[in-house]
This record gives structure tokens, C-alpha cells and sequence, in this order.
């Protein structure tokens, strides 16, 4: 058996970060086809040299996927271009029911390899963007009859191996799900925050241009897998579902799902286990 939802996200408006591509287009996507409301908010207004998609493209085929869409440029390291967003949004679709953290960035090497650009990189917008982005969001989600702030970012497991190869990215990623922690406490039965994260590797273009290229992806899930899960998590009652930390197939497994052959990119293979799982 494959995703079946019961429960759906139509008229519901959702604001995500880093959704012109990969994880965060694919969670778009599925909103997009219970005719959700989706602000793409992103950097990518031109198109990349090695990546695909821009904030446009994007809007484009969530669009075509049965959804509404507004395209907003977003530097999630920049409080103004975050608010202006935010505003954009609000003003567009009424307001913001979920906000997806999606936006990453990734460095894997040493200390001495990592130079303080790189780490203030990752902080910037793995740790300190999501929080800025639900410091901003939060007043609008207040309002949402079933708010969701959905972080993606990974079980807080405090252990050397996962620290010691890259312990800036680590460090950052980490700094996402310490918000989870916190907030779900905080806003406890007023907003469900939740982190979403994959067993598998993903295959996105991430880990095409720095784990390994397309025999790596080959190893993997596609993104939709962490679409249908973060879609089963958002239409769940905030109340009741707030400071866990998923696990993607663990979800839709939850929902019933039995069969996970057809996210895997190739058929049969035995796949790659994420970082930090």
C-alpha cells in the first residue's frame, strides 16, 4: 500500500523555505495537489549554473499541480527580507497556517578545514534562519485555526560519531532541532512544531554536486517520500502532534504505508542511511 491520505491541506497556506528545488519543492508539490496555498520563499530568481529551479519554475509547478502559488524573494539570513516575505504572504493568502524550515546549508569537513565563512554560513541559515523565520511567522500561525512549524533537521542524538567529521554542520543542523525542543514547549497547544528527517539518503541536487554525484543518488529516495511525510505530519492536529522528531518512513508507516519500492530511485538497491540516523 502507498501514501493514501485521509486528511487533506486545501485552502491551507504554507510558507517554505528553500522550496524552488529538491526537499522543499517536493513538500510544495503535494500541498499543491490538495489545492494548498504555497509561498516559495527562496534566494533563486535566476537560473543556476549547477542547480535547478528558481523561486519561478517553482511557483510554476505548484501551479500546475492544482495549487496557488507566490513566488517571494527570501535571504532567511536577512530579518527585513524575511519580514517583507512574510508580509507578502500574509497579504496574498489571509495569513500563514505552516511554515516549513527548509533552508540549508552544508559544509562537511573538519575543524581545521572549515573556514569561519563556511560556519557562519550554516549558522546563519541552518540555526539562526529557522529561528528567525518562526520569530516572524509565529504571530500569523497564532491566528491559524491548526498551525504547524515543520523544521528539517534531525533527532537530537548527542553522539561522538556524529559530531567529530563535520562538527560545524552538525552543530548548525542541530541548532534547527533545538528550536523544535524549545518551541514545542513553549507554544504547547497553541502551534505543533515538529522536525522531519530521512532514514535514506535523498536524492536531491545537494548530494548530486557534494556526497557523490548520481551513483550516490542512485543509492537513495527521491524527494517525494519526504513530501508525502511531511504532508501527513502538517495535517495532523497541531494540538496533539508537536515536539517530535520524525523519521520519514516511520511516518508513512504510521499512515499505513507497506510498500517504500517505489520512492527509491533505483529499485532493489540497498540504500545509503542518512546522516545522523
Amino acid at each position: 500500500m502507498t501514501y493514501q491520505p485521509t486528511r487533506s491541506l486545501a485552502g491551507r497556506t504554507l510558507f517554505i523555505t528553500g522550496a524552488s528545488r529538491g526537499i522543499g519543492l517536493s513538500i510544495a508539490l503535494r500541498a499543491a495537489r490538495d489545492g494548498a496555498n504555497v509561498v516559495i520563499a527562496a534566494k533563486t530568481t535566476d537560473p543556476h549554473p549547477t542547480l535547478p529551479g528558481t523561486i519561478y519554475t517553482a511557483a510554476q509547478e505548484v501551479e500546475a499541480a492544482g495549487g496557488k502559488a507566490l513566488p517571494v524573494i527570501c535571504d532567511v539570513r536577512d530579518e527585513a527580507s524575511v519580514q517583507t516575505a512574510m508580509n507578502e504572504a500574509v497579504a496574498a493568502f489571509g495569513g500563514v497556517d505552516i511554515l516549513v524550515n527548509n533552508a540549508s546549508a552544508i559544509f562537511l569537513r573538519g575543524t581545521l578545514d572549515t573556514p569561519m565563512k563556511r560556519y557562519d554560513l550554516m549558522h546563519q541559515i541552518n540555526a539562526r534562519g529557522t529561528y528567525l523565520c518562526s520569530q516572524v511567522a509565529l504571530p500569523h500561525l497564532l491566528r491559524s485555526p491548526n498551525p504547524h512549524i515543520l523544521n528539517l533537521s534531525p533527532p537530537l542524538n548527542m553522539e561522538t560519531r556524529w559530531f567529530e567529521n563535520h562538527v560545524a554542520y552538525t552543530m548548525a543542523k542541530f541548532g534547527m532541532s533545538m528550536c523544535v525542543l524549545g518551541m514545542a514547549g513553549e507554544f504547547r497547544g497553541r502551534v505543533g512544531v515538529n522536525a522531519l528527517w530521512p532514514r535514506t539518503l535523498i536524492a536531491t541536487s545537494a548530494v548530486r554536486n557534494l556526497l557523490g554525484g548520481d551513483e550516490m543518488c542512485a543509492l537513495g529516495r527521491t524527494p517525494e517520500i519526504m513530501g508525502d511525510a511531511a504532508h501527513a505530519i502538517l495535517t495532523r492536529p497541531a494540538v496533539d502532534c508537536s515536539g517530535n522528531f520524525f523519521i520519514d518512513d516511520e511516518v508513512l508507516a504510521a499512515e499505513g504505508v507497506v510498500d517504500f519500492e517505489p520512492y527509491a530511485v533505483t529499485p532493489g538497491a540497498e540504500l545509503v542511511p542518512d546522516f545522523f540516523i
